[in-house]
């Protein structure tokens, strides 16, 4: 069984075998349709403005900790967003469009809003990160794959794990707790496989309103956990082979991008593709930024 835990750089750009990611794992327990518009007919969506300040945010969060600890305060911080933007817009183009220049400043202070929430939650000076945009993956004993991004992976002094994600949303209430759960467990599993004991805490830093979601799994906790994921591998791979996506209408629809090809709304999918079982085992890389 193969297990590894890599940096983005060692993942490489290569064409990768279909995998489970927390965000189409979650994309197929929403709404079958919704994954296979997006994972196998790859339908491209238009970014959101919202997505992209994330980006941006992520983007910024990285740098900072690429400068020496004593450089990591606010004001540095800030200095990054501009060149952080500009490297966005050289590698994506259509991101002219998204951001008119009259709302850029605005835009750019949004993100600064952010990085400044960031500053209550930590002291970036205080330690040194073990990786940032850390790429994790694993196979596990059934043979589902698993993989994903994990913003930064850093070591107690008592040398334990600990995942830390940014969120540039807000908290999700008591109601809406399952998928940023359903993320963290993920992201054990995988590291419970790759490592062979699971990460001592998770967090997630929701940077709108500067809450913070903890997790401390443990070892039976995530074999059981690893039922439920191993079962969801089996049906997607099934529908893959299949074509059998039905919708699933929900609250969340309203946020969707492919209304206009949804049954739930008076539209129709595309035909499946002849090729979409090849199409699945032939996805790239998926990158989470949720």
């Amino acid at each position: 069984m193969s297990q590894h835990l890599h940096t983005p750089e060692s993942a490489g750009t290569a064409p990768r075998k279909l995998a489970l990611s927390p965000s189409r794992a979650i994309d197929f327990k929403q709404c079958p349709l919704k994954y296979r518009l997006r994972a196998i007919d790859r339908i491209p969506e238009p970014p959101s403005r919202a997505a992209v300040r994330g980006t941006l945010v992520h983007a910024v969060l990285e740098d900072l900790f690429g400068l020496p600890a004593s450089d990591r305060d606010f004001d540095r911080a800030v200095t990054l967003i501009a060149p952080a933007w500009a490297r966005l817009l050289a590698s994506r183009a259509e991101l002219t469009d998204l951001i008119a220049p009259e709302e850029l400043e605005g835009f750019l202070t949004e993100a600064r809003d952010l990085v400044s929430i960031y500053f209550r939650l930590e002291d970036p000076s205080a330690f040194d990160p073990e990786s940032c945009e850390a790429f994790i993956e694993a196979e596990l004993p059934e043979g589902v794959p698993l993989r994903g991004f994990v913003d930064r992976l850093d070591r107690s002094p008592a040398g334990d794990l600990h995942v830390i994600d940014y969120k540039t949303g807000r908290a999700p209430g008591p109601d809406h707790e399952m998928r940023a759960m359903f993320q963290l467990k993920f992201y054990a599993l995988v590291l419970l496989h790759s490592l062979g004991t699971p990460p001592a805490q998770l967090r997630l830093l929701y940077l709108t309103d500067g809450q913070t979601l903890t997790y401390e799994p443990d070892a039976d906790e995530l074999r059981r956990f690893e039922r439920v994921v191993a079962a969801l591998w089996t049906a997607i791979s099934t529908a893959a082979h299949t074509g059998d996506f039905p919708p699933s209408r929900s609250w969340m629809c309203q946020y969707c991008d492919f209304k206009a090809l949804c049954p739930e709304f008076g539209g129709t999918p595309p035909p499946y593709p002849a090729d979409g079982a090849d199409r699945a085992v032939q996805l790239s890389l998926v990158v989470e930024h949720p």
